[in-house]
């Protein structure tokens, strides 16, 4: 499956942003689908999950609250609306997916998308 994610911009503190991941090429409901972010200098980080028919959701500690994960299967979409944006929210995002269970670890994604670029000024 191929990955496009879009949205990412530059937003002030306390400010909002939604990314979206357009899936082509595969049975989008297959996979579980994930946003991963990766800023300078660190590991990156599974921010954010959701499971095939979107029943289940799971969140990083960093952002729960704030960050809500979604997909629609019709339209082979999964999006990330994210609120109350910090400076250390910045990154580079990813949307990724794995086949099978949302369980699946950080390192087990098997399709990644090329990134969005999120900056929040303080």
């Amino acid at each position: 499956v191929q990955l496009q994610a879009s949205g990412g911009g530059l937003v002030q503190a306390g400010g909002s942003l939604r990314l979206s991941c357009a899936a082509s090429g595969g049975t989008f409901s297959s996979y579980t689908m994930g946003w991963v972010r990766q800023a300078p200098g660190t590991e990156r980080e599974l921010v954010a999950r959701v499971s095939w028919n979107g029943a289940i959701t799971l969140y990083a500690d960093s952002v729960k609250g704030r960050f809500t994960i979604s997909r629609d299967n019709a339209k082979n979409t999964a999006s990330l609306q994210m609120n109350s944006l910090k400076p250390e929210d910045t990154a580079i995002y990813y949307c990724a997916a794995v086949r099978g269970t949302i369980y699946r670890r950080l390192s087990e994604y098997e399709y990644w998308g090329q990134g969005t670029l999120v900056t929040v000024s303080s």
